[in-house]
């Protein structure tokens, strides 16, 4: 873990980044994560299961008996290697690229998972689009619109379409943020809709109570990801995770289990919840 310990390598990569020229390199959890039946049979979709928070929990699923969509905008070379690490877990893997943005994406989603597993067991809504700005008055209005319609909007479109497919027992699991409470001024956008996300989780888990169906958000601190070099100046990367009590950022595989507990039935008494997981950071 020490391996994302502040200082970094200043670092800079094009929207929405890759895996493969982050250093250092990821740890999603490719050697260290043993499943133990948790998962067994389920069917489950992932946003941004390509890379980053996404990838660690497919593997997760996977290896606890989980079949696996991964949904992701365009990173193939990611969403492949992905996919090769579910199938050698003994599970199937379906690839759909695109731009959750789309509400008929969003339904594309939830029927090629239906198609391919029969049913949905678990959605998690965990892609998110974020980007720097240092004053209010840098923020395109086109911005502000594809955050919320990325990180917010989808997650209606997605749950939605997905609800009719799940049965009692069926979970989703939202990524809000840390943000969500400590909202970052230079993240403005992105932190709006961190919020909105918990709001979303605890009124829909609320809703969905009758049908059985739980709702819960993990709240992330600094997660190590393509999305940081893609969306934040390298001087920001070098020091990112710094300033919490633990030191660093979260290698990816440290975010797998909640999602992996969250999703199990031994939660069943666990709905509208955040569980934050922020390295020793309070949240309110």
């Amino acid at each position: 873990m020490d391996s994302v310990k502040p200082p970094l390598p200043a670092q800079q990569q094009q929207v929405p980044g890759t895996t493969a020229e982050m250093d250092p390199r990821p740890d999603h959890g490719e050697d260290s994560y043993e499943g133990h039946g948790r998962l067994n049979d389920k069917k489950a979709v992932i946003t941004g299961g390509d890379s980053g928070i996404g990838r660690a929990v497919a593997i997760a699923y996977a290896r606890e008996g989980a079949d696996v969509l991964i949904s992701y905008l365009n990173e193939h070379e990611d969403a492949k290697d992905t996919a090769r690490l579910v199938e050698e877990a003994g599970r199937q893997a379906v690839l759909v690229p695109g731009d959750i943005s789309d509400p008929a994406h969003c339904r594309a989603i939830v029927d090629q998972a239906v198609e391919a597993f029969g049913r949905i067991d678990i959605l998690v809504n965990n892609a998110a689009h974020q980007m720097t700005f240092e004053d209010i008055t840098d923020i395109p209005d086109e911005e502000w619109d594809k955050t919320f319609r990325t990180n917010i909007h989808a997650m209606f479109y997605l749950a939605k379409a997905a609800v009719p497919h799940m049965g009692s027992g069926g979970a989703i699991i939202n990524t809000t943020s840390v943000n969500a409470d400590m909202p970052k001024p230079t993240l403005l956008p992105y932190a709006t809709t961190k919020g909105a996300i918990q709001n979303f989780t605890a009124g829909l888990a609320q809703m969905l109570m009758p049908k059985g169906i739980r709702v819960n958000c993990v709240a992330p601190g600094p997660v190590w990801t393509p999305l940081i070099p893609a969306t934040m100046p390298p001087e920001q990367v070098k020091e990112f995770g710094a300033s919490y009590p633990i030191g660093r950022a979260a290698q990816p595989r440290e975010l797998a289990p909640p999602y992996v507990m969250l999703a199990s039935d031994e939660a069943s008494y666990i709905s509208g919840a955040t569980i934050a997981v922020t390295g020793g950071k309070p949240v309110l």
